[in-house]
């Protein structure tokens, strides 16, 4: 699966040259030219960073960053002309997870890119992820808590890995099953709906009041970090 990017970035032959370094080195870049266009495809779809520039027409990046962590931690790597420490400062203080000083080299960008999503992922050992007391073996397709085997169907453990693998973030419920690479699964209103409460079921996750899987109403689901 293709780490998605989302370039938020209003110059065109930056964000070409960093489309495509990025799309050569394995990474699924979408671009949105302005905030409110990057902010609008947050809300509707999966990434699992954004490349954000400071200074673009309307809003610029530091309120759009802003409005970024009202409801997600995902990774975000700040781009600007600027070099002066105080703006640094205050795009890491508002969240940002990395700062790069326009100009930079494909090179330096690919390098910060993958340390942030280092530091962003679940811990993982191998083909095990472990979140919320909950292990996933990927290649066994197990997964275990407190102790104890948990046995799921084969869409079950596709959903919940791709929770697990941005836990913490949120993913919208029309995309979900397609993030969790089932785009065969014919999709009703309720598909998504009662895989998560079966998940919940098998995991011991409280129906009323979901400590691990969590809705988000109006927009889809979250995997907490910690339960």
């Amino acid at each position: 699966m293709a780490v998605r990017i989302l370039l938020i970035d209003d110059d065109p032959r930056l964000v070409e040259l960093i489309a495509s370094y990025l799309v050569g080195h394995g990474f699924e870049v979408t671009h949105a030219p302005d905030g409110a266009r990057g902010l609008a495809l947050l809300g509707r779809d999966v990434f699992d960073a954004v490349l954000l520039d400071v200074m673009m027409p309307g809003e610029d990046g530091v309120t759009v960053l802003r409005k970024i962590r009202k409801d997600s931690r995902i990774p975000v790597l700040m781009l600007t002309a600027k070099g002066d420490e105080a703006d640094r400062i205050v795009g890491l203080e508002l969240g940002a997870d990395d700062y790069l000083p326009k100009p930079f080299s494909p090179r330096e960008l690919l390098a910060r890119l993958r340390a942030v999503l280092r530091r962003a992922s679940p811990d993982a050992e191998g083909e095990r992820v472990v979140v919320a007391g909950i292990e996933l073996d990927v290649s066994a397709r197990a997964v275990r808590r407190g102790g104890r085997d948990v046995e799921l169907t084969g869409i079950e453990f596709d959903i919940l890995l791709a929770l697990a693998r941005r836990a913490g973030r949120v993913v919208p419920r029309e995309s979900l099953l397609s993030e969790a690479g089932r785009g065969d699964v014919t999709v009703g209103e309720r598909t998504v709906d009662v895989h998560i409460s079966h998940l919940r079921q098998k995991l011991g996750d409280d129906p009323k009041s979901p400590r691990v899987l969590k809705t988000v109403r109006g927009i889809g689901y979250v995997m907490a970090k910690d339960a």
